[in-house]
């Protein structure tokens, strides 16, 4: 069988090196294209100089180009870059596997649009241990139903542009849904001052950013007399790349439809 023809956006970034590194590692994948920014100072480098090796492919911000002859492109940068990306990729009949996080409800929309045309994995955290947790996440929240205070807090890494993380709302997301609950209508995003006794049908959010934390995201449920937390920490990107890969092997052989990590992971 051939391998799946794999393109990675924002090739020179953290997390770009790492999913070209968890690519070449990868007998089931090759990598086919490496995608910048215009005015990156790693265009026209060969994708794997990081590594001391060579690939044959060149670091471009020409998006046709770099996605020629892919099969699927896997995309963790900012939300407008992804959607630019993800209009060529609808154009050329090129999968996506985005696990970019920031996007508005109206970004979401347009993902949903291109996905009618192509398949598209979108998932706030490709973690395969993250959406695990999820699962759990779901059955603690319809069993912890009443009686409980739930708050998720995460924590990331200085140079994280969004707050809270996209992982931490899709856990507020799943947590609503357990309790019959819309997020947006339940959701509390900061205290501060005299804010009197708390809400019991809030879900409250508490956002931490300092250092090179890759990523901690615990829910606690709060309860009289015991507390039960669920927490998952991340020590590594690898973890991420290697969902994001699992992500690409999925949606090669999937027609147009907008996926998700459960159905990637069979956790549905």
């Amino acid at each position: 069988m051939s391998p799946v023809r794999v393109a990675v956006a924002g090739a020179s970034g953290r997390m770009g090196r790492m999913l070209i590194e968890a690519v070449r590692a990868d007998a089931g994948l090759a990598l086919s294209g490496a995608l910048d920014i215009a005015g990156s100072p790693a265009l026209g480098q060969d994708a794997c100089a990081f590594l001391g090796t060579a690939s044959g492919v060149a670091i471009t911000a020409d998006l046709r180009a770099g996605l020629a002859g892919s099969d699927v492109l896997i995309d963790f940068t900012r939300p407008e870059g992804t959607l630019a990306h993800l209009a060529v990729c609808r154009e050329l009949g090129v999968r996506a596997v985005i696990g970019t996080t920031g996007f508005s409800e109206a970004q979401k929309a347009q993902i949903a649009e291109h996905a009618r045309a192509l398949g598209i994995v979108f998932a706030p955290n490709m973690s395969v241990g993250v959406n695990v947790v999820l699962k759990l996440l779901d059955v603690a929240a319809r069993a912890l139903n009443e009686g409980y205070d739930i708050e998720v807090i995460e924590a990331h890494h200085r140079h994280k542009v969004d707050a809270p993380s996209g992982t931490a709302l899709k856990m507020g997301e799943v947590l609503a849904g357990a309790l019959g609950r819309d997020l947006k209508d339940c959701a509390v995003y900061a205290r501060e001052g005299v804010t009197g006794e708390r809400d019991p049908s809030t879900i409250g959010f508490a956002t931490v950013r300092g250092g090179d934390i890759v990523g901690d995201h615990t829910v606690l449920f709060a309860g009289t007399g015991e507390r039960v937390e669920i927490r998952h920490q991340a020590t590594s990107r690898a973890n991420f790349a290697q969902g994001a890969l699992r992500a690409a092997r999925f949606v090669a052989g999937r027609g147009p439809g907008l996926y998700g990590m459960d159905e990637v992971l069979s956790l549905r």
